[in-house]
């Protein structure tokens, strides 16, 4: 047996979805965060329609502008 170096469903597009405590799936109400496991990037969405927007974000290559983003100091500067 021959195992795929390329992996199906990599862990590099993984993600953790967390739904806010008010949302309301069942009833369309979809509203949270959006984490990748691979960049710790987080997306808020507060649809179905963000959601799937921020997954498609994620999936695009980084620009410069992101890397400055992701690379600011965390004491709020």
């Amino acid at each position: 047996m021959t195992l795929d170096p390329l992996a199906s469903l990599p862990s590099s597009r993984s993600y953790v979805l967390k739904l806010h405590r008010d949302a309301r799936p069942h009833e369309g109400l979809l509203f949270g965060r959006l984490e990748s496991m691979a960049s710790g990037r987080c997306f808020a969405f507060a649809n179905s329609a963000e959601l799937l927007r921020c997954l498609v974000l994620d999936a695009l290559p980084a620009t410069p502008i992101d890397t400055a983003i992701d690379q600011r100091p965390s004491d709020g500067r």
